[in-house]
Parts: structure tokens; C-alpha cells; sequence
């Protein structure tokens, strides 16, 4: 019985085959792969998830992250209070009846807070809340608002 290691010799008398192979030249069916078929080809990054493939990937906002942005979003209105009262002050000095200054004063407070939550979303998550649809109306409204206490707080 032939030893099944090793290798039979060539049966064609004019060959230069010695029979035997070395592992390099050996097919690689039988050999494990150490790289994937992939290995050599470019990266591809699919952004986006599966029902917008075509979008940016959108990142996981923590819910320590959201409270961080709620708090500092509660500070600012705090200081845009304050800010209020001092541009109430202002138009009252300046002979402005005291029910317009109110007025502008409390458009300014809307118009500013309504920009700074823009910011705020803008900063805390911007592929999730920097679109047109969350944005622009928080924008439009705050600027809408601003305007409108410059043409009341001239009254």
C-alpha cells in the first residue's frame, strides 16, 4: 500500500514533473483563507440607514447629551429674562408706552428663543436636527419675532 503523503511518481516517461509540488504552487482550494475577498478593493461607507440610503448616517444622541442641552437651554432663557426686563427698562426711558415696551420685550424674548433652541439642536445632534423641516420654521419664527420687536418697540 502507497503511503497516501507521498507523491507518485510522473507516469509520462518524457516529463520533467518530479511528481511533487511546492506549497506556494499547490492549488488553494484546500487551504484556509487568511484574508477576505474584499481585502483589496476600496472602502465603501453606505451612509445613511435603510429607509434614506441616501442620507448622511445619522449619530445616536445620549439621553446625557439631550439634558445637558435642555439645561443649558434653560440658562439661556433664564438670561434672556433678565435681558427682557432690561430692554422693557430701556424703551420705558426712552418714552415708549409701557404696554408696547412690554410687547417688544416679550417678542425679543420669543425671537431669541427661538434662536438660540435652533443652536442648541444644531449643536446637540446636527445630521438628526439640522434639516430644513426642524430649522427653518425655529429660524423663520425667531427672526419674524426680533423684527416685530424693532417695529413695536418704536411706537
Amino acid at each position: 500500500m502507497q503511503n497516501p503523503q507521498t507523491p507518485t511518481p510522473s507516469t509520462s516517461p518524457g516529463s520533467a514533473d518530479p511528481g511533487f509540488r511546492l506549497p506556494a504552487q499547490a492549488p488553494d482550494e484546500g487551504m484556509p483563507k487568511t484574508t477576505p475577498d474584499t481585502a483589496h478593493q476600496p472602502v465603501e461607507i453606505a451612509p445613511g440607514d435603510a429607509t434614506n440610503p441616501s442620507a448622511a448616517p445619522l449619530r445616536d444622541t445620549s439621553a446625557r447629551d439631550l439634558a445637558i442641552s435642555g439645561a443649558v437651554f434653560l440658562v439661556l432663557l433664564v438670561i434672556y429674562f433678565f435681558v427682557r426686563n432690561a430692554y422693557v427698562h430701556h424703551l420705558v426711558v426712552r418714552r415708549v408706552s409701557p404696554s408696547s415696551a412690554g410687547s417688544a420685550g416679550w417678542l425679543m424674548f420669543v425671537g431669541l428663543g427661538f434662536l438660540s433652541l435652533a443652536a442648541v439642536l444644531a449643536i446637540v445632534n446636527a445630521a438628526k436636527y439640522l434639516t430644513l423641516a426642524i430649522t427653518g420654521p425655529l429660524v423663520a419664527v425667531g427672526v419674524v419675532a426680533l423684527v416685530a420687536a424693532l417695529f413695536v418697540g418704536r411706537r
